[in-house]
């Protein structure tokens, strides 16, 4: 009954654009066409490992009626609202606090609302198996480690120690060092050494762990925070975050503790992960046709070739002669570019501001 986890929902998921928008980002669709939200599928990844009462969904305000909407499991105070975004430490920080004013021993995991998971037994015995090490190791700060299965550039990456055996390894690992997100050629180095694996941004941790971190690493941060114990869980609560949260310093968990850490460990992992984070991880993962096409929507397909066509119920496509290209349609928006531009999305919708 202390395992808590915390599910971060605030992002607007832009680099799905035009089906992500600032109204109905992509925690809550059904982009891979499996009859749920990334959110659903994220609680129901948990909820094995954690009660109903301990799960908590840090977003926005304007999304709050979606989120109860989707979980409509949670109660509505399970649901705490960023009145603006502050990247990853702060919504970690907020969310500690709260679960402070209930529980002082508790284990906490953090997850994005909208990552991919193929097999969820296997990784519900490592998030358990995560659990079980921070009851002999109070301190420590986990995160998952993803073993890779190509060079990715898209990914940061976690360094281990090297073996000359990776079979003499244990499951728990103590990280040496985090790296930035690489290059194709150092990518190729990071697969071929063994010994470095994608950073999952799956967090696990004791309380009392991460908040001897933040207060080693971020004081100002805790500073803040601790004005507000006492309100922590009460009705004071939402006025005390609206009034003080903006004043948080906009930082990663990553960069402001997770790097500087001396105790940090990772479980390299291998449970079929995506963070599903562009159009060309969908495309990776989504069903296609005999000529490499993956077709969602009332579509009439001709002779196109490993071609993206995504359109929203109610509409209908005939769409010809395309080879590496994107085509989506959604709430009077319509995408067409070629596969490979797609990092351009986010500057190309600043053009429509």
């Amino acid at each position: 009954m202390n395992n808590y986890c915390i599910i971060m929902a605030g992002g607007i998921g832009s680099r799905f654009w035009p089906l992500s928008k600032d109204n109905y980002p992509k925690q809550f669709l059904d982009i891979l066409g499996t009859g749920k939200s990334f959110i659903q599928s994220t609680y129901e990844r948990f909820h094995p490992v954690i009660p109903d009462g301990n799960f908590l969904v840090v977003t926005n305000a304007a999304y709050k009626e979606l989120v109860l909407e989707q979980l409509p499991m949670l109660r509505p105070d399970q649901v705490l609202c960023e009145p603006a975004r502050r990247n990853t430490a702060p919504c970690i920080a907020y969310a500690c606090y709260r679960i402070k004013s209930q529980c002082d021993d508790a284990n906490i995991v953090v997850t994005p609302a909208d990552h991919l998971v193929t097999n969820e037994v296997e990784f519900q015995r490592i998030i358990r198996m995560g659990f079980d090490f921070l009851n002999e190791h109070q301190q420590a700060l986990m995160t998952i480690g993803i073993k890779p299965s190509r060079p990715e550039t898209g990914y940061g990456y976690i360094q281990v120690k090297k073996t000359e055996d990776r079979r003499q390894k244990t499951e728990v690992e103590k990280v040496i060092s985090f790296k930035e997100k690489p290059n194709h050629e150092t990518a190729l180095k990071f697969v071929e050494e063994g010994n470095y694996f994608w950073n999952s941004g799956i967090f696990l941790w004791t309380l009392k762990g991460i908040l001897n971190a933040f207060g080693r690493d971020l004081p100002d941060m805790v500073k803040l925070f601790d004005e507000g114990n006492g309100k922590f869980g009460t009705d004071e609560e939402q006025a005390f975050i609206n009034q003080r949260f903006l004043d948080c310093q906009n930082i990663s968990i990553d960069y402001g503790i997770m790097e500087k850490s001396p105790d940090t460990y990772t479980i390299p992992a291998d449970f079929g992960w995506s963070d599903i984070g562009t159009w060309g991880s969908l495309f990776t993962h989504a069903k296609k046709d005999e000529s490499g096409n993956a077709l969602r929507g009332k579509v009439v397909s001709v002779d196109n070739k490993n071609t993206i066509i995504n359109i929203e119920e109610g509409t209908e496509a005939v769409v010809e002669g395309l080879e590496d290209y994107l085509v989506a349609y959604r709430d009077h928006s319509l995408l067409v570019c070629r596969l490979y531009d797609e990092q351009q999305i986010k500057v190309w919708i600043e053009g429509l501001k």
